[in-house]
């Protein structure tokens, strides 16, 4: 399973986190009661020590699988106040002779499940950690199974991922502004009580929690794209507590939201261009023989999307904002989704969208039926609007799109307008201080890709600067995140973190 890190493009999350297999789920609860009370040392807050020491009740779940829920402090200024609860599966090391602890995961997002990703544990870290390690997952607060907040109905999140997301009259600048507020206001309605608690910050402060209900002294972890920023997070709030943090797809969190989007709109073009490239190589480009004369067949497509809705044989109509969403969804791996791609492609040249629409269905969790099986996309804003300094006008993010369409003419003006709706947002922005030092933590690897379309190079490079334990291990190659996609190289290096504790030299780069 690999990441997906959403980008803010128009009023549907880009997410920065793990894509890749799909996992069939079927629960079997049987009932298998045991938890453990652990001493209130393990953890440095007096106040949460009767969450420290709560019964935590496992169950089977999901074949060799244990699942839990545990209960944490929706405020930790105020811990007794209210509470929320967490939803937690491990699967426990298989050599429990020489088992090292607790290794948590998070893919990415806002909004990705942890929950699922352990699900697909066997894809995500080798069998060498997994006979070591107890793997832990969990959907961070507000989403999935943990207290999950719904803003919109599937109808409105259909409308509202479909809106014309490249402005280019007063009239459709109004109109995305208004929606942008619809969204403010039915987040403010339907889960407002939950919106100031729920930034990075303060999932951190629940993982370090976990981290002591399961007994381990310190947290070892694995955080994919936007998981990489909570786990830096972690890092500078609790130094003492690190163990073994590895950040794949590094997200900066000193870079500029506008800086942000610029990058992953150059991330995108050089990851399409890559794709141009393969498929040139081929013989197999659609709309073209020529870099020139593909790019222009896409853009076509995407200037004629704008104007009129591109039909499909199921009756549905792809916006350009759909396409888009498409052919974005498949440049998180060339494996995968380049081939994806150039089918998709094909059909819509000959008429037909179902291909994009399919796509652009799966990045945004959509099933057949037009039901949205995960809260992403209100949870991608929520987190957004409070992690990040996020307000900016509509003369500012007009001004921006055009920067962004010279840095990306297929999606740099798509993702100008991503936060408009933290312009309304019913809660001001908290965002953690940067850059993030984590000084007294033990050493920290973090992994960069040189082509990763979404959390770019540059921005693991800062990550690993700022870090004042920061290791950088480089993965020369296309695709977002490097562990477990296919570089033995990568693989040992952080094994060799994971399971010994080494860090790679400095300098470190892989193929």
């Amino acid at each position: 399973m690999q990441p997906k890190s959403k980008l803010a493009g128009a009023l549907a999350l880009i997410l920065v986190f793990s894509v890749g297999v799909g996992v069939l789920l079927s629960n079997n609860n049987q009932s298998q009661r045991g938890g453990s009370v652990v001493a209130p040392k393990l953890i440095d807050q007096p106040s949460l020590a009767k969450f420290v020491s709560q019964h935590v009740a496992w169950s089977a779940c999901y074949g060799t699988f244990q699942c839990a829920q545990i209960t944490v402090p929706l405020d930790y200024q105020h811990p007794q106040v209210r509470t929320i609860k967490l939803s937690v599966v491990r699967l426990l090391a298989k050599d429990r002779k020489n088992r090292i602890g607790s290794l948590l995961v998070n893919p990415g997002g806002p909004g990705g499940s942890g929950v699922d990703y352990a699900l697909a544990a066997e894809f995500i870290v080798t069998k060498e950690v997994l006979a070591r390690y107890d793997l832990v997952g969990f959907d961070p607060r507000g989403v999935g199974r943990s207290t999950p907040i719904h803003c919109l109905n599937d109808k409105q999140t259909d409308q509202m991922i479909a809106l014309d997301g490249t402005p280019s009259t007063p009239a459709q600048v109004q109109t995305l502004m208004d929606a942008a507020k619809t969204i403010a206001d039915l987040c403010k309605v339907n889960a407002g009580a939950m919106l100031p608690f729920l930034g990075s910050a303060n999932v951190a402060r629940d993982m370090d929690l976990l981290r002591a209900i399961l007994g381990d002294a310190k947290l070892n972890y694995l955080g994919k794209s936007y998981g990489t920023l909570i786990g830096a997070i972690y890092a500078d709030l609790f130094p003492k507590r690190v163990g073994h943090l590895v950040l794949d797809g590094a997200l900066d969190p000193t870079v500029s939201n506008t800086e942000t989007n610029i990058d992953q709109a150059r991330g995108f073009q050089i990851a399409l261009g890559d794709y141009i490239t393969d498929c040139l190589k081929h013989q197999t480009c659609p709309g073209g023989k020529t870099r020139t004369a593909v790019l222009d067949r896409i853009s076509k497509l995407l200037a004629d999307t704008d104007v009129t809705p591109l039909p499909s044989k199921s009756g549905r109509v792809a916006t350009q904002s759909l396409v888009l969403l498409g052919i974005v969804s498949t440049l998180y791996d060339s494996e995968g989704g380049w081939p994806s791609l150039t089918l998709a492609l094909n059909q819509a040249y000959n008429g037909d969208s179902s291909g994009l629409l399919d796509l652009a269905d799966y990045y945004v969790d959509r099933d057949a039926n037009g039901h949205y099986s995960s809260n992403s996309n209100d949870i991608g804003y929520a987190v957004n609007c409070i992690d990040k300094d996020s307000r900016a006008t509509v003369a500012q993010m007009q001004s921006d799109s055009k920067v962004m369409a010279k840095a990306s003419p297929q999606f740099g003006a798509y993702l100008a307008w991503g936060l408009a709706p933290c312009d309304f947002w019913p809660t001001p922005p908290t965002p953690y201080p940067a850059p993030i030092a984590a000084k007294g933590a033990g050493p920290i690897l973090v992994v960069g890709t040189t082509h990763d379309p979404a959390t770019p190079y540059r921005w693991a490079q800062g990550l690993a600067h700022q870090l004042s334990s920061g290791v950088l291990l480089t993965y020369e190659g296309e695709g977002h995140t490097a562990y477990m996609r296919g570089s033995a190289c990568i693989d040992r290096a952080v094994d060799a973190y994971f399971l010994l504790g080494q860090t790679p030299p400095p300098g470190t780069t892989c193929q």
